[in-house]
C-alpha cells in the first residue's frame, strides 16, 4: 500500500521506538506507523483508516501516546544529529487551518491566529546544508518570523553560517550569531543606516528551506492544519520531517 514504510526505514526507526517489555504484546509497531504515515501523507479523517492498517482507533491512540512520551521530539533529535553544521537556514511557513480544526473554544492556546484568510498557523524550522530539519517549533500565524529566533538558533555551532531572509535582520539575532562564532549572511533592511557584509551569492543557497517546506507539505496533513491540538499537528510536522530524514539515510551511499 502506499506510503509504508520501506524495510530500510522501518530498521531504522525501530530500535528509537519504546519497548515494553512486559504485559501483553502490542500490535504491530510497523503496520501502525504504517497507518498513521498514510494518514499523514493522504490527509484523511483517522476514521477512513485503511482497515489493512488495523483499527483506526490503535493508530490513533499510539500516535497520540506516543507523542505526550516525547517519542517522535526523540526520534527527530537522535536522526538529525548528525547534521551539517556548516550552515544553517531558518525561516517559516503560514499554514492554513481548515474548518474542522478550528472549532474549539479558546483557539489562542493551540497557536491559531486570525488573519484576513482566516485562521493560521506558523510553523518556524532550521535546517542545515542539506535542507534537513534540525529545530521545528509552531506558532500563531500573525507571530513574527524572528519571534523564536532565540530558542531555534540556541545550539548554533561556531564556524556556522547562518542564511535568512530580510525578516531576521536585527542586531540582537546577528549578536546572537557572533556570540557563537557563527556568521549571519542576511540581507540588510532596505532603512538600515550602517553597513551590513553580506553575500547575494551564499545566500541563493538558502532556497533548500523554502524546498523543505514545499517537501513537507506534500504531505496533506501538514498543508493543511486539520488538528484542534497544536501538539497533534506539530507532531504530523515531526513526522513528516522524519521521513526526509529516513529517506535521506537511504538514499547515502
Amino acid at each position: 500500500m502506499r506510503y509504508e514504510l520501506t524495510d530500510y526505514e522501518w530498521t531504522a526507526i525501530k530500535p528509537m521506538l519504546p519497548n515494553k517489555p512486559r504485559g501483553v504484546p502490542r500490535v504491530n509497531d510497523r503496520r501502525v506507523l504504517n497507518g498513521i504515515f498514510w494518514v499523514l501523507r493522504s490527509g484523511a479523517p483517522w476514521r477512513d483508516l485503511p482497515g489493512a492498517f488495523g483499527p483506526y482507533t490503535t493508530c490513533y491512540n499510539r500516535f497520540v501516546r506516543w507523542r505526550r512520551a516525547g517519542v517522535w521530539s526523540r526520534i527527530i533529535d537522535a536522526l538529525a544529529a548528525t547534521h551539517d553544521a556548516a550552515v544553517q537556514m531558518i525561516d517559516t511557513s503560514i499554514v492554513r487551518v481548515h474548518q474542522h480544526g478550528a472549532c474549539i473554544k479558546r483557539n489562542q492556546r493551540q497557536l491559531m491566529g486570525r488573519s484576513r484568510g482566516g485562521l493560521t498557523s506558523k510553523i518556524h524550522a532550521v535546517v542545515d546544508a542539506n535542507g534537513l530539519p534540525v529545530r521545528l517549533a509552531l506558532t500563531r500565524g500573525e507571530t513574527h518570523d524572528n519571534r523564536l529566533a532565540g530558542k531555534l538558533l540556541s545550539r548554533l555551532k561556531s564556524g556556522s553560517m547562518l542564511l535568512a531572509d530580510r525578516g531576521y535582520d536585527a542586531d540582537w539575532i546577528r549578536g546572537l550569531a557572533m556570540r557563537r562564532g557563527a556568521w549571519a549572511n542576511i540581507p540588510p533592511k532596505r532603512n538600515r543606516s550602517n553597513p551590513i557584509n553580506f553575500s547575494p551569492y551564499l545566500y541563493r543557497d538558502r532556497n533548500r528551506i523554502e524546498r523543505f517546506f514545499n517537501r513537507i507539505k506534500q504531505c496533506r496533513r501538514v498543508a493543511t492544519r486539520y488538528d484542534k491540538l497544536a501538539s497533534n499537528y506539530l507532531a504530523f510536522v515531526q513526522l513528516a520531517s522524519i521521513r526526509l530524514w529516513l529517506r535521506a539515510y537511504e538514499s547515502t551511499p
